[in-house]
């Protein structure tokens, strides 16, 4: 591994051995039946503890358990890559929604051209809510990118954090609730108000009208009339500027 690395074996060592002391990393050193002792070496994605009172594997040592005798593990057990009952619990055992993996896809597709702005999937889940409330609300693929790709602070110490701060602070506002545009129509006739085209009842017969003053069109037309008396009474001078009611 150091010959393949630019670090120097210092920095593969000084690696290995804190993978080690978290559990992700372990040699073991296994006496065989015929006295001979071989090495295994295993990565694990989740930590592995030790059995109590067993010592870790050090370098020319032979892991051994209470009683002094050599750890012999199975060696025909597959190794499992799936998540501990802990990771499980965590999650709920729930299945992502279809809304949150569409929002997760998306953030990805976004932050793709920024290398600085690297993710992990359990990053991406956390985020998903806010960039889904994005969808609901209308942004698109090209809204967020220019939300979340310009201005990138030099160097970025957290890509999650600093997405989820943009996220929240320039979240774009709720669309309105689109209202029915009103209907109005009025009586051919009398042009009064109706509910759809046509005429109204009183002037289709089918009711007599309530109004006592006259119909609409003849009130109109005498109210107008008053009103351009008073202003021309206004303007020669000859009487009260007054409109009657």
């Amino acid at each position: 591994m150091a010959d393949t690395s630019p670090q120097g074996r210092g920095a593969v060592h000084k690696a290995l051995k804190e993978l080690t002391e978290a559990g992700y990393y372990r040699v073991e050193k296994i006496r065989m039946p015929d006295g001979t002792i071989i090495t295994e070496t295993h990565v694990y994605d989740t930590p592995q503890l030790a059995p109590p009172g067993t010592t870790r594997p050090a370098p020319g040592e032979a892991a051994t358990g209470p009683a002094g005798s050599p750890l012999v593990k199975n060696r025909h057990q597959e190794p499992s890559l799936r998540p501990s009952p802990e990771d499980e619990s965590d999650r709920g055992g729930e299945e992502e929604s279809p809304e949150i993996r569409e929002a997760v896809a998306t953030l990805f597709r976004v932050i793709r051209p920024e290398p600085r702005l690297r993710l992990g999937e359990a990053e991406a889940a956390e985020l998903a809510p806010l960039v889904a409330q994005w969808l609901r609300r209308g942004a698109d693929h090209a809204d967020l990118a220019q939300a979340l790709l310009p201005g990138l602070p030099t160097p970025v110490h957290s890509a999650a954090a600093l997405l989820r701060y943009r996220l929240e602070q320039k979240m774009p506002p709720d669309r309105p609730v689109a209202r029915p545009p009103a209907r109005y129509a009025e009586c051919a006739r009398c042009h009064d108000p109706v509910p759809r085209p046509g005429i109204c009842r009183p002037c289709a017969g089918l009711t007599t009208r309530a109004q006592t003053a006259g119909k609409g069109a003849e009130v109109a037309a005498a109210g107008a009339a008053r009103v351009r008396t008073a202003l021309r009474s206004a303007m020669t001078g000859s009487g009260p500027a007054q409109i009657a009611a």
